[in-house]
């Protein structure tokens, strides 16, 4: 995978992890315009599309996004850069969100560093899934 590919697919989840509180907050508007500019990607049409704002990017496509850029197995060069950058974004408007800190913690999961099993995102995606489903047989 080509590094403008990677650095294309960091800013697409952190675009999507800045809508993930349903807005994108002045600060985090700016550092997202930064990273495009300073990685050579402002003349992307896709970016340029998401980062216009036109259409919120659902949590569901942020969390795809995640699980095609770390895979199973995320290196650790990938993983603390994808860390660095979304702690960054979260951080800069001053105010953490419930969705931005659940979405710490669940990456804070993935470190490569730690000695326990990993679970990729769509293993953790389908053990929720079980148990929605579980849930609402109970309620049916």
């Amino acid at each position: 995978m080509s590094t403008k590919y990677k650095k294309k697919q960091l800013l697409k989840i952190l675009i999507g992890v800045a809508w993930i509180d349903g807005i994108i907050q002045i600060e985090e508007r700016n550092y997202l315009k930064q990273i495009s500019e300073h990685n050579g990607l402002s003349g992307d049409m896709e970016l340029k599309y998401f980062l216009s704002e036109l259409k919120p990017i659902k949590a569901v496509q942020c969390y795809q996004w995640l699980e095609e850029y770390l895979g199973d197995h995320p290196t650790l060069k990938d993983y603390q850069e994808l860390l660095e950058s979304l702690s960054f974004l979260i951080y800069s408007d001053g105010n953490i969100q419930i969705q931005e800190a659940k979405l710490l913690l669940e990456l804070q999961a993935l470190d490569p560093l730690q000695n326990h099993s990993q679970l990729s995102f769509a293993k953790v995606i389908k053990i929720f899934q079980k148990m929605f489903r579980t849930a609402m047989q109970k309620i049916v």
